[in-house]
């Protein structure tokens, strides 16, 4: 039995038992076993389904980068009799409306089915991106980090600004001078202020924000080392000294969608950990610094004693009954 044959028993299953509905899931949660060829057509179709369910079979091809053939026989892979089964079964599984919603959740799908799918469609989204995750462009973004003067974080978006918030912020811990800008003024005159010993860190999904790039544009013409969290072919991606690749596929109701979230945390995440271990001992002693205060002096806390003590103070400071 050849590999095409035993791939297409492994998926035919699914899509012929369980229906068109299932179709757009079953491609997403096969994309770890799929050739190259076979998932840079699977990454077309689940970029944008409705022009692909309309595209005519060379259309399709030259997207993905592969040929007319190829097109006809990962139709058969994933459980279809052929392009013309595919583009039908495709069709259904958009006119059920729930690829608009979530793309693994189903028409009649219990709550408990809903909890397993939409988590297991995280998981594996999360294990195929690891996989392509480029670690010598982590690496050099840690490094020119470490080395730099200044790191401004710039995003643009309710989501970007929160990342480029929640980065600076866990680079000020590190002792890092870093700032955060998300207003598009702010963040042109920053960028007038960068130096080749700068990093500028962009943030944005999408990776085409005209304000945002009219930024990093000026930031790269001070000689500033720009570092972007975006998609491998976005705009921003084409400006940037390093690009740390954060695709994966299009949600079906965000522009900014949950999987995208989720990697560019995980981003950020092992940039913090990688320059952290980098600046050494002083560093993290400056962290556990930080965590004693607010675990001894913060009222967001545990233990319930120093929340009693911060209201005795409050009281005190007011005249209240515990004054002098």
């Amino acid at each position: 039995m050849n590999d095409l044959t035993e791939t297409q028993n492994a998926y035919s299953p699914t899509a012929r038992d369980n229906g068109p509905a299932d179709l757009l899931g079953a491609i997403r949660a096969s994309m770890d076993s799929f050739s190259p060829g076979q998932r840079a057509i699977a990454a077309v179709i689940l970029d944008d389904p409705n022009w692909a369910v309309q595209a005519p079979v060379e259309d399709l091809a030259a997207r993905a980068d592969v040929s007319p053939p190829t097109i006809v026989r990962f139709a058969r892979v994933v459980g279809c009799d052929g392009l013309r089964d595919f583009k039908l079964k495709l069709a259904g599984a958009l006119a059920f409306g729930t690829a608009y919603l979530h793309r693994n959740v189903r028409p009649g799908d219990a709550p408990a089915d809903i909890v397993r799918n939409v988590v297991g469609s995280t998981l594996s989204v999360l294990s195929g991106w690891q996989q392509h995750i480029d670690a010598a462009a982590v690496e050099r973004a840690a490094e020119a980090i470490h080395h730099a003067r200044r790191i401004d974080c710039h995003g643009t978006g309710q989501t970007s600004n929160f990342l480029a918030e929640d980065l600076q912020a866990r680079l000020f811990r590190l002792g890092l001078l870093t700032n955060a800008y998300s207003d598009a003024h702010l963040q042109l005159v920053a960028a007038a202020t960068l130096t080749d010993a700068d990093v500028l860190f962009a943030i944005s999904f999408v990776g085409r924000m005209p304000t945002l790039l009219e930024a990093v544009k000026l930031g790269k013409e001070r000689g500033a080392t720009v570092i972007a969290l975006t998609r491998r072919n976005a705009p921003l991606a084409g400006l940037a000294d390093i690009v740390l690749d954060t695709e994966v596929p299009s949600d079906a109701t965000m522009r900014v969608g949950t999987d995208a979230y989720i990697v560019q945390l995980l981003m950020i995440e092992m940039i913090m950990v990688i320059v952290g271990m980098k600046r050494g001992p002083e560093t993290l002693n400056r962290l556990k610094d930080i965590h004693t205060v607010l675990k001894t002096r913060g009222v967001d806390t545990d233990d319930p004693s120093l929340v009693h003590w911060s209201w005795r103070q409050l009281l005190t400071e007011r005249g209240g009954p515990d004054a002098d």
